[in-house]
């Protein structure tokens, strides 16, 4: 029967014989009560109680029948002795086990008995009250047991009953396993040893705290701040989720050690990080933001309530991947599980950097899970990439998830593309270097990005531009900058003649990015920038000229520093923070601005979630020595929230 009918037994009044008593604060269970595994015809206990009542019941309804009914000697042995269906029993045994009645012996009748009747009926009433006394006296002592071996033996077959019901496994965090948490490889750091070096990572710290404080002056719990109009900010990535900016800080306040901040927002998110809401949410920002967050938290802090929250939130996108192939809609509704792609993007397609930027949160939610399944959904996308034929070895950036074809030729290693190939590396390191698909479908990627997307301006700066169906648009993405630093990232694991190589792509895509930031007014980054027309590195459109407090570029700086340690990427990482001192900074924490060549500030009006995850967690680790967050032992997700390798010996044991 269904698990939920099941339930009333443990509640329900007691069976027959108990009256329906309540004995020591639990309630008996009559029907409830069942057999356990053990040696044939043995009763539990309380099987053995109740069989007891039943039984004194009987012979008390006999015994008043032999006082209270007229002639009631001659009916009772008219009743025992006068029928071939009966023969004396003997004693039940001093365990107060019942016998089944035994057949009658051929031949025997009535008049056998003659007149002694009277005489053996005498007997039979004493040998009844002596029956009778013996059962009233250990139901006595079974309910002085009550207290405690009954009522254990209650809870225990409640505690059976749901260990065992049906749909238990998907209960949530109480099906967790136990981890011992190891305290995390540089979770802090030394404090840099020059002093104008931590006099600059401390303004960073003052800018964070700035952030914060206005976030939760003027919008604590909702997603985002508006930092002029001093209200929430609300987009329809997250739906109705709420918290954005406390969950996305949450790895940056631990590591800048704003010990106070983050307190309160583990509590927030104890108390009111709710994911049963009805709400569509983005697939790939809840996953980069909410799920990545708590992950990165909980391997920084051990707080279980990270851990827990996060795989709640895991299982509640796994209905995203419920396509015929297995490649997840890009819109999820979390409480009818129903998906959908935008409805922009060509012929239904789901987007190659949102379904190939699950890799990194899926692994590490079935390694502190212990459940498959979120690695099985991630390696199957990966199954059916590797399936599909690839335009001149590129990745495309739609794909059919019913067909499982590509849609429109459009190749970008900015928007629609960018985190895709990011991950196909990270996946490898944060595999302890194990992943060798992972490693081999980058390592070829980027081979083919190299071949027909890099390019070299007249004047030597070089872009990764736009592939349309074989056609370049010579435009690159703010977005795009954070591959100068995944190009040096992952140098030491090209092969030996392409090692510089890797370092001289990242470091020129470094340069050409700082282009883009000094050549305007404000000294911040347009959200594109164009080689054509005559122009090189500046937005020649309107609607490419803002800055949403992007990471990108400052991104690539801080790998290039903990690769190359060249100054000249912390004096361009300062620059920055000057512009966003100057140009975004307002009363009510920091905002975007709309033209960064223009004289005149006109801001947006949102800090977004990101600037406190990223903008400035990258400046910080910029100004800090290498050994916070060290790469050999962390691998950040696309919203910069650090992940630990799991090592080889980790790995092995979670396969036992």
């Amino acid at each position: 029967m269904p698990a939920g009918s099941l339930l009333p037994l443990f509640n329900s009044p007691a069976g027959p014989g108990v009256s329906g008593a309540s004995l020591s604060g639990g309630t008996l269970v009559g029907a409830g009560v069942r057999k356990v595994s053990g040696p044939s015809g043995a009763f539990r206990l309380t099987e053995k109680f109740v069989l007891l009542l039943v039984f004194s019941a009987f012979i008390t309804l006999c015994f008043g029948a032999i006082f209270f009914l007229p002639d009631s000697s001659k009916l009772l042995t008219g009743v025992l002795f006068h029928s071939n269906s009966l023969q004396q029993q003997p004693p039940p045994p001093a365990g107060g086990e019942v016998r089944a009645p035994q057949p009658p012996i051929a031949g025997s009748s009535s008049s056998s008995y003659g007149g002694a009747a009277e005489g053996e009926a005498a007997e039979n009433l004493a040998r009844i009250r002596e029956d009778h006394e013996r059962a009233l006296r250990e139901a006595k002592e079974t309910l002085q047991k009550l207290p405690d071996e009954i009522r254990r033996d209650i809870n225990q077959d409640k505690s059976n009953f749901l260990q065992n019901r049906p749909g238990r496994r998907e209960a949530g965090a109480a099906e967790l396993p136990d981890l011992p948490f190891r305290k995390p490889v540089g979770a802090a750091g030394k404090e840099p040893a020059d002093p104008l070096v931590r006099q600059q990572r401390a303004k960073i710290k003052e800018m964070m705290k700035h952030a914060w404080d206005n976030y939760k002056r003027y919008a604590w719990g909702l997603n985002e701040l508006k930092p002029i109009s001093k209200q929430g900010h609300s987009s329809n990535l997250f739906g109705n989720i709420q918290g954005a900016t406390i969950v996305d800080a949450l790895d940056t306040l631990y590591i800048m050690e704003m010990k106070d901040e983050f307190k309160e927002a583990k509590e927030w998110v104890e108390k009111n990080l709710d994911f049963n809401v009805n709400a569509e949410v983005s697939v790939f920002e809840v996953n980069i933001r909410f799920v990545g967050g708590l992950l990165s938290a909980y391997c920084l802090s051990g707080e279980e309530v990270f851990r827990k929250k996060a795989v709640e939130l895991g299982k509640k996108l796994l209905p995203a991947f419920n396509t015929p192939t297995g490649i997840p809609w890009a819109l999820l509704n979390i409480k009818s599980g129903i998906g959908r792609n935008w409805p922009w993007a060509s012929g239904g397609s789901s987007i190659l950097a949102e379904f190939g930027t699950l890799h990194l949160e899926f692994m590490h939610l079935s390694h502190l899970s212990g459940n498959p399944v979120f690695a099985e959904k991630v390696m199957n996308i990966r199954k059916v990439l590797s399936q599909l034929d690839k335009p001149e070895g590129l990745y495309p950036n739609y794909l059919n998830p019913s067909s499982g074809q590509w849609g429109q030729h459009h190749v970008s290693v900015g928007g629609l593309g960018d985190s895709f190939y990011e991950y196909l590396l990270k996946a490898w390191l944060m595999s302890d270097k194990t992943d060798e698909e992972g490693k081999q479908m980058y390592y070829d990627a980027v081979k083919s990005i190299e071949t027909h997307l890099i390019r070299k301006s007249s004047t030597g700066l070089m872009y990764i531009a736009e592939w349309k169906g074989g056609l370049l648009e010579h435009k690159m993405g703010h977005l795009t900058c954070f591959a100068g630093g995944m190009f040096v990232l992952g140098a030491d694991g090209a092969p030996a003649d392409k090692i510089e190589r890797h370092i001289e792509l990242g470091a020129e895509i470094a340069r050409t990015c700082h282009e883009s930031y000094d050549r305007t007014s404000m000294k911040l980054g347009p959200e594109a920038f164009r080689f054509d027309g005559g122009v090189e590195a500046i937005a020649t459109r309107q609607n490419e000229k803002y800055y949403i407090l992007r990471p990108e570029v400052i991104e690539t700086y801080m790998y290039m520093w903990r690769f190359t340690h060249d100054p000249k990427y912390r004096q361009w990482g300062w620059e920055a923070v000057e512009a966003l001192e100057k140009y975004c900074r307002v009363d009510g924490g920091y905002s975007g601005v709309r033209d960064v060549y223009s004289t005149h500030q006109s801001h947006d009006d949102v800090q977004q979630s990101f600037f406190l995850s990223e903008t400035l967690k990258y400046l910080y680790l910029l100004f800090s020595e290498d050994d916070l967050l060290p790469f050999e032992h962390w691998v950040f997700n696309t919203e910069a929230h650090p992940l630990p390798v799991i090592s080889r010996e980790e790995e092995e044991k979670g396969k036992k």
